[in-house]
């Protein structure tokens, strides 16, 4: 079974940068097809990053703070935050389109900015 392991969270403060790390375990997975989202409690969970191909990570939040990068050679994808604001508070996950339908997720990483 694929397995999403997301690490790189913590506590900054507002206009610090971070960067998350989700090594992919379980099977060879194409990178250009990964994502990152996060999630509030009592709040819908938001695509906030995927690969400038398919231009899903053309949106207010992604294009201007966010960068997604990869290395297949250690079947990583990264999340490089920068300027993070209160409003970023949240669980982070990486994922695939297929495994997310299949609600196929990992544990996250808590990311908390607050002063």
């Amino acid at each position: 079974q694929v397995q999403f392991v997301e690490s790189g969270g913590g506590l900054v403060q507002p206009g610090e940068s971070l960067r998350l790390s989700c090594t992919v375990f379980g099977m060879t997975v194409s990178l250009s097809m990964m994502r990152w989202y996060r999630q509030t409690p009592g709040k819908q969970r938001e695509l906030v990053a995927a690969f400038p191909d398919s231009g899903d990570n053309d949106g207010p939040v992604t294009k201007d703070r966010f960068t997604i990068s990869e290395d297949n050679d250690k079947n990583t994808v990264y999340l490089q935050m920068y300027n993070l604001k209160p409003e970023d508070t949240a669980v982070y996950y990486c994922n695939t389109p297929t495994n997310s339908d299949r609600h196929i997720w990992g544990q996250g990483t808590q990311v908390t900015v607050s002063s």
